[in-house]
Formats: C-alpha cells, structure tokens, sequence
C-alpha cells in the first residue's frame, strides 16, 4: 500500500467526517432520457418511484445545462485535477452537449470516461476521439439475441460491435472496456460471451452481479434510516433470482476466470461457488461485503446541479448544489459529513447497502 493509499484509509477510519482528499470520481448525470428498456433497471420497466430511478430520471431540466457542466469541469481542474469526470447517467451519448464539453475537458487537462449503451455509437464514435474521450464503459449483456432480447432493441448488440470496431479503426482511440451485468438471462453464456471478444479487440471485459434492493430490505433498512436516508425497492420488477441457476453459474466464472484472454477480465463482486453465490442472489440481508467505498471517493451531479453521494445507485440525498457551490464545498459540506459519520459509525453498509456494487472491493 502506497504512503498516500495509507494516508486516506487513515483519514477514512480515524475521521471520516472531512476527507483531506480529492475525490477519485467526479459522476454526471448529464441527462434524464434512456433510448433503451433494459429489463434489469428501473428506468427500462418504469418503476419511477425508486430511488435508483429517481436519481437518473428525477431531476430537471432534461439535459444538464452546457455552462453548468463546464463549471464542473473548471472545478475539477482548479481543485481536483487528479479526479476523473465520468459522464454516467442516463445515456451520455444522446447528451446535447457531449462533444462540447468533452473537448472543454480535454483543453482543461481533466481525464474523461463514458459509459454507454452504444446504441448510437457508430455515428459519434470518431467525434468522441476527436474530443479525446479517454476511457469508454460499453455496457453489453451478453450473445447478441440475448443482449437484444434484454435491452429491448433488436439491433442494440450489432450497434455497439459496430461503434467499437468504429473506435478500434481510429488512432488515439479511448480505452474501451465491455461491461455484463449477470442476470438469469445471461448467466448460462458468460464463456461464451468472453470468447466473442477474442475477434473484437477490447481492453477490459468486466461481469458484474445484479445489484438490487428487495422490497423486505428497503423495509428492514427504513425501520431504523428510513427519517433521513430512506431506501426503496430497486431493479427487482422483472428479476427472479431464483431462476438462475447457481451451478451453471459458477462453472462459468470458472471457466472465465481460467481462460487465457487477449484482455483483462474481472467480476465485481469477486464471489466463488454455488455457496456464496446462493448468499449473494438469495440472501439479500446477509451482508457479504464490509463497507462503502464510493462514499468517500465519488460523488454524482444530477443534470439540476444536485449532489448525491457516489453514484445512482445510492441514497437521494442533496449535499449541495453546483448552481450556488463549488465541488470542494459539496465534497465536504455538511451533510455529506454526517452520512459518511453515520455509515461509519454503523460497521461501514447501512442495510439497504447489501447489494450495492459500492459494497465490496478494496
């Protein structure tokens, strides 16, 4: 461990209430619009009311101001220059002003990445090198008549194989890395799924596990938070855990895992066999990770100037808005001090946190 990773972990346990720290991740949540339906997320099947959805949809105007996301980027250079900005939510590529404040970006000397459906990548793809776009996050869940079938759109997988072979042909192009949520759709074809980018040429193909909140754990959650960071159901609508089947499953992160690729692969959470993977997808109330990372790495902007902790998949708390502060006020205002306290202060997961990716790492 470095002397500055030992410096923040210090910072982190010791006072968590302000941290001396640059956040690693400025997250933007440049628009409410989403071209697909995905079948595992709250926006696809419309349950609006969660907080999942209500932190990528919820907010107005519909598209993050131009002048409010290149405030974002000069205080990310003036106060943060080693954070990165990542343009996350909802569908960064149907953002007006994606390529504008890309290139403020780059002329700022503030790193970028985007993660995307690549519904429409094929058309943007050389622009966004052209901006200098330095990472690029694909979300693909697996084999093409599965991604299809999941996602809603009869061409989304042969539209986002088109942009990255697009990407693949342009000098200076970003780092591109291919993101698969697991579901019961997808859980019986992840080798298969790997070896397809064998012939595509990508960096990084990382698989991760459902995140979720059921119903009976927002319940048990609200009991004791649910005053001041109240939780609700999240990507559960059309889900049946218990239709995957966990010995196919875990032969096929085996297999993965052991296979030799032209790229780095890696799930998240990094869970083995049919035991802890029961836990996992069955067992949401058993905690399995021990704290929060994000919280006192990230922090999102929703397209109003509203800031929540981390990201989407978080609590909808305000800690401040960038119309009236800047991000070193907001990465340790008040509020944001009082909640990193309190889930500290709590063994480091509230409950509704169980199955949150933010949950489990280093």
């Amino acid at each position: 461990m470095s002397i500055a990773s030992k410096v923040k972990s210090a910072n982190i346990q010791l006072y968590p209430k302000h941290l001396f720290y640059a956040p690693n991740w400025i997250v933007l949540g440049v628009n409410n619009v989403c071209n697909l339906h995905c079948k595992m997320c709250d926006v696809g099947t419309q349950n609006l009311d969660s907080t999942f959805a209500q932190n990528l949809v919820g907010t107005q105007p519909l598209n993050m101001p131009e002048e409010l996301t290149k405030k974002i980027i000069d205080d990310t250079a003036r106060f943060f220059p080693t954070s990165k900005v990542a343009y996350a939510f909802t569908e960064p590529l149907v953002y007006p002003h994606l390529i504008s404040t890309l290139e403020y970006a780059n002329e700022r000397g503030v790193y970028t990445t985007l993660t995307t459906n690549a519904l429409t990548l094929p058309h943007k793809a050389e622009r966004l090198v052209n901006a200098g776009l330095n990472q690029i996050n694909v979300s693909l869940d697996g084999p093409e008549s599965t991604h299809n079938e999941i996602r809603g759109h009869k061409k989304s997988f042969q539209k986002a194989i088109e942009g990255i072979e697009k990407l693949k042909s342009l000098d200076n192009h970003p780092e591109i890395t291919v993101i698969c949520a697991i579901t019961e759709w997808n859980h019986d074809q992840l080798y298969e799924f790997a070896r397809f980018f064998e012939s595509i040429g990508i960096d990084t193909l990382a698989f991760m596990h459902t995140q979720y909140t059921t119903q009976d754990l927002a319940d048990e959650h609200n009991e004791i938070w649910g005053q001041i960071y109240p939780a609700t159901d999240s990507n559960v609508d059309l889900i049946d855990h218990s239709n995957i089947d966990l010995q196919v499953l875990a032969e096929q992160i085996r297999k993965v895992k052991e296979a030799r690729f032209s790229f780095s692969t890696y799930f998240s959470p990094d869970i083995d066999g049919e035991k802890l993977l029961y836990t996992y997808y069955m067992q949401p109330e058993i905690f399995m990770g021990k704290r929060c990372h994000e919280i006192f790495q990230s922090i999102m902007i929703k397209s109003d100037g509203s800031v929540i902790p981390a990201h989407g998949r978080c609590f909808n708390l305000s800690l401040g808005n960038m119309n009236d502060q800047n991000l070193k006020q907001v990465w340790n205002s008040g509020i944001a001090s009082k909640f990193r306290a309190d889930v500290s202060k709590a063994g480091g997961l509230l409950p509704a946190c169980s199955r949150c990716c933010s949950g489990f790492g280093e």
